[in-house]
């Protein structure tokens, strides 16, 4: 397999066709592409949908603030955990049946989350969830790299970087329209049934689209899990992303700094034992390939970036319209509509815009970001509900949300060749939702202290704290859009 990239003002890398690539040729890679986005978008809801719900669930199961945080979080914490594991599971066995067995695990926990009675059978379904998304969505990407070549290959992952963020915003907005509709007086439960019936049509449809001819490659079934790897990533990730969920509820003690440091001390581990594997001429868990792909180190660093803004926002933001302006929980999730909109049309959009634009909108994304958000700030400053400018800014955030994002993933991706699909695809979707994570986790604590500091909440010192945590998440868009042009000028 080789890749041959072609760089220069408004061209893309094109790859060039080879044996263990299906070229897009015959009926089958488009109609797979819907199937496995919406599979995609419905797990990506599911990381949002709860958060509008959240209030609700804490009220009719009597649960604990930890608890509540558990149901809300602990889809993210298996989900993150277990992405890249998913992803070598495809490839060793199949990425079309591996997706499979996923959404269907999904499925069966999400009806089992929607008929739940109490918040510990919640947590435990919501875990399972995780677990099925994780085995699920690392296969979608690697589909993509391995049915389509060329341009067809570039508009699918252009497609896919849209569906992958609109699922945020979409999951804030959708959620609030289900808790707010009460289907039948089922108050939350809709926020997982609604996947029950959308689960079984994929299911029916992907078995007859994914199962014939997915068979693993020789290549790939020789290659092994690399077992512990699997185990000091697992770890790392796990020590990271739980105290990143629960530090803020439960006030940052010790342990939640001792479980950082313990995660950067095994991601070192499982980086030297990486490598020595890799040297030895084993299989390590991600191969070194990938990460010296042209531009990958720093398409990592933009992509974790922009989704802790995404992250971030969406979150700061919803606390505030729910406690500080007393918004409904349909109100607060349709508050997210221009940015989700926007997004979409804008990550669907941009490879048709002038060739000569086309090495600018990282950058200029990340710039009008920083504008959009800190827009959202000053609108918001004096407690009231904004108005005019205030959508104008959600739109502003929409725009450069999506140049920052779709652009820096389908250029990543665009050239990795099908051999390091799985790779790829798991190392990349590991760092969208740590991303996420740490955008909820670090902006959260910023409003939250802010708001403690301020003194008796309302609707004012609200406004301050929201204001305070739209400057932080300004500043980070700054570094991504410098980041952008060190880029740019190599």
């Amino acid at each position: 397999m080789t890749t041959t990239p072609r760089t220069g003002p408004g061209s893309a890398p094109v790859s060039s066709p080879a044996k263990s690539e299906a070229p897009a040729t015959d009926n089958r890679p488009r109609p797979l592409l819907v199937l496995v986005l919406a599979a995609q978008f419905m797990a990506l809801l599911d990381v949002f949908i709860v958060n509008v719900a959240a209030p609700t669930i804490g009220t009719e199961l009597h649960a604990s603030g930890a608890e509540l945080q558990l149901v809300v979080a602990g889809y993210a914490i298996t989900y993150s955990v277990l992405l890249i594991t998913g992803a070598r599971l495809g490839e060793r066995f199949g990425h079309g049946r591996v997706h499979l067995i996923g959404l269907a695990l999904f499925t069966a926990a999400s009806l089992a989350c929607g008929l739940a009675q109490g918040s510990t059978e919640l947590i435990v379904f919501r875990l399972v969830q995780g677990v099925g998304s994780a085995v699920m969505i690392p296969q979608v990407l690697s589909l993509i790299q391995r049915n389509f070549t060329g341009e067809a290959r570039m508009k699918a992952l252009g497609v896919y970087a849209a569906v992958l963020a609109v699922g945020a915003a979409a999951g804030q907005v959708i959620g609030g329209v289900l808790v707010s509709a009460d289907l039948f007086g089922t108050s939350w439960r809709p926020v997982f049934l609604v996947n029950v019936p959308v689960g079984l049509v994929l299911l029916a449809v992907g078995s007859r689209l994914l199962l014939p001819g997915d068979r693993a490659t020789p290549r790939d079934r020789a290659r092994g899990l690399d077992l512990p790897g699997l185990v000091l990533l697992g770890a790392a990730v796990s020590l990271c992303t739980v105290p990143l969920v629960l530090g803020q509820e439960e006030g940052w003690p010790s342990w939640s700094w001792l479980s950082m440091s313990a995660a950067a001390l095994l991601f070192t581990v499982f980086c030297v034992y990486e490598s020595r594997l890799a040297r030895r001429g084993g299989a390590p868990l991600i191969a070194p390939g990938v990460l010296r792909h042209p531009g990958m180190g720093l398409a990592v660093f933009r992509i974790m970036a922009v989704m802790a803004v995404n992250g971030g926002f969406l979150f700061v933001l919803t606390l505030y319209v729910q406690g500080g302006l007393g918004f409904s929980a349909l109100r607060a999730g349709l508050s997210f509509a221009p940015t989700a909109v926007i997004f979409g049309m804008v990550g669907l959009t941009w490879r048709t815009w002038p060739a000569s634009w086309q090495r600018l909108l990282t950058p200029a994304g990340f710039a009008i970001t920083a504008l959009a958000v800190l827009g959202v700030g000053l609108a918001l400053k004096d407690g009231g509900t904004g108005g005019v400018a205030l959508y104008a800014a959600y739109a502003g955030v929409g725009v450069g949300l999506a140049l920052a994002f779709s652009p820096t993933l389908t250029r990543a991706l665009a050239t990795v060749p099908p051999v390091h699909a799985a790779d790829a695809s798991g190392l990349l979707a590991t760092v969208t939702q740590l991303g996420q994570l740490i955008g909820v986790a670090g902006f959260g604590t910023l409003f939250l202290n802010r708001l403690e500091s301020l003194g008796p909440s309302g609707a004012y010192t609200s406004a301050e704290a929201l204001l305070a945590c739209m400057f932080a998440l300004a500043g980070t868009a700054v570094v991504g859009a410098v980041s952008g042009l060190v880029l740019r000028r190599r």
